[in-house]
């Protein structure tokens, strides 16, 4: 046995890999993690927890077990209420295992209800299907699961994870023959160097209700489409002070599992749309200061995970290669990058925010820029979801001027907070864009203004067939808009009615060329 595995649990894992356990003649499959092996027997799934012993997780004794198995019921119940079955016991009668029964006790399980395994997230990354909507359908669920769980306090979260972080250094730097000796312990000087920069931060965001009882392991094996729905299911359950932590440092898990699986995309629009649906978006922009901190330590504990699970059987030789490329994300997470501050300006139909969310992805650290939008700001100040549709005095100059305002303001705490941010309005009056130009100058960060442009008619076609937009832009305003004179404009035209990828292609050569950023 490995030196992490306290008792053979080799009877159980027969008994229940057996389909004559439950009356049926299919075979069983089994999943094995690092601490647990899970049995999909017909429509029913019998999680028993591995009886191993890490710094970071105890399941070393029964009682342990049992206590911990009674755990995942109740946290779970929250987010997946029709999965979590109960908790059952193994017993034996004389030299005889049976799943539930009246004799002895000798291991517990825990009882859900079966999905479609091949429906989990994870494996819907593998094969390339995560749509925008879904991704927008997992920004609702995340949103509300952060909304519902419990609040807690900020200084123990801050010092629990000051803790965790010093435990996965230390575990990284002792697994020498996996983890070079020199990059592991420069990297835990800058881990905690960072977190001793955002401390002041995250202790501020406690007092703000930032802190609560969350998922503790949201990334994408734990999250599984019901019915069309992302379903959060799984939550950490062995240690609930490491689960209640800052609710950015919960999203940060899958975000890093998007990043390391090289759904750029993917992760920027997550990040994206979960800040668009939150409850304080301004609020949640400043915590973003604390994300490479975040998405650091997650890469850094899912390496040491993953090692973990390579020591339990060391013939899987590819974990390895999987802890090595966490522990590799890990340190990128930390290395700092510039912001820099894009305006995207046009009449409507000219896609700026289509042109924004293909370049956001490549802008930044990870996970990219964040994208602010007039039409969904102006919706956000008439607090009216992103899709109604407002009358024409919302679009009085009072209120555009408002809006613009608005937009700096989130763009200025965005840079200020690291993160390299496009801002997507119309920016049709000089004055609009001398003042986003002023916001990149005030934050000594790069500027680059973008001016899309095309035929009127094409404008035309592409309001009308818009559908479930944010804009509230028609055929009328467009042509009304044309009549405008925009005065000097001395951003980079670009012709909106190429293709979007000649477009976004356009678009990032700017963003790369030296002379087209120019600090104002």
């Amino acid at each position: 046995m490995s030196p992490s595995v306290c008792q053979d649990q080799g009877a159980v894992f027969s008994l229940l890999q057996d389909p004559k356990t439950y009356g049926r003649t299919e075979p069983v499959i089994r999943i094995d993690t690092h601490g647990a092996a899970v049995f999909l027997a017909g429509p029913d799934v019998y999680k028993v927890k591995r009886a191993v012993r890490f710094a970071f997780m105890d399941f070393s004794t029964l009682e342990k077990r049992h206590a911990v198995c009674e755990t995942e019921i109740v946290v779970n119940r929250g987010n997946a209420p029709e999965l979590y079955l109960g908790v059952v016991p193994i017993t034996r009668d004389g030299d005889v295992l049976h799943l539930g029964g009246h004799g002895h006790v000798v291991e517990w399980a825990v009882h859900l209800r079966r999905f479609d395994e091949n429906a989990t997230l994870d494996h819907l990354a593998t094969k390339g299907v995560l749509s925008t909507e879904l991704i927008d359908k997992l920004a609702h669920a995340v949103v509300a699961a952060h909304r519902r769980a419990p609040l807690s306090k900020g200084f123990p979260a801050t010092r629990v994870l000051r803790r965790l972080l010093q435990e996965t250094v230390d575990e990284l730097a002792a697994a020498a023959d996996l983890f070079p000796p020199k990059q592991a312990t420069a990297f835990g000087a800058a881990l905690g160097a960072a977190l001793d920069h955002a401390e002041p931060l995250l202790l501020r965001r406690g007092e703000r209700a930032q802190v609560r009882h969350c998922h503790g392991d949201l990334h994408l094996g734990n999250l599984v489409l019901i019915d069309n729905t992302p379903v959060l299911f799984d939550a950490l359950e062995f240690d609930e002070t490491i689960a209640t932590c800052d609710i950015l440092y919960d999203l940060a898990f899958l975000l890093m599992d998007l990043c390391e699986r090289g759904l750029l995309a993917n992760a920027n629009r997550l990040f994206n749309r979960y800040l668009a649906f939150s409850d304080d978006e301004p609020l949640q922009i400043e915590g973003l200061a604390a994300l490479p901190l975040f998405l650091s330590l997650r890469a850094a504990i899912r390496a040491k995970v993953i090692a973990a699970l390579f020591r339990l059987d060391p013939t899987v030789t590819h974990l390895r290669d999987e802890a090595l490329a966490y522990f590799k994300a890990a340190v990128q997470f930390l290395v700092p990058v510039q912001p820099l501050l894009i305006a995207i300006g046009g009449l409507s139909g000219t896609g700026k925010t289509t042109l924004a969310a293909v370049i956001a992805p490549a802008l930044g650290r990870a996970p990219g820029a964040l994208h602010l939008r007039s039409d969904i700001e102006r919706k956000r100040l008439f607090a009216v979801e992103e899709t109604a549709r407002l009358s024409a005095n919302a679009y009085r100059p009072d209120i555009s001027a408002t809006v613009h305002d608005a937009l700096n303001d989130l763009a200025e705490t965005t840079l200020q907070a690291g993160q390299a941010v496009i801002v997507d309005a119309t920016h049709q009056h000089l004055e609009e864009r001398d003042a986003i130009a002023a916001v990149a100058a005030r934050a000594g960060v790069p500027f680059l203004g973008l001016w899309l442009e095309a035929p009127v008619e094409v404008l035309v076609r592409r309001v009308n067939e818009r559908a479930g937009d944010a804009s509230d832009a028609t055929a009328s305003i467009v042509a009304s808009q044309a009549k405008e004179t925009i005065g000097a404009l001395a951003w980079h035209r670009l012709d909106a009615s190429q293709t979007l990828d000649a477009l976004k292609a356009a678009a990032l050569g700017l963003v790369q060329c030296p002379d087209a950023q120019v600090p104002h």
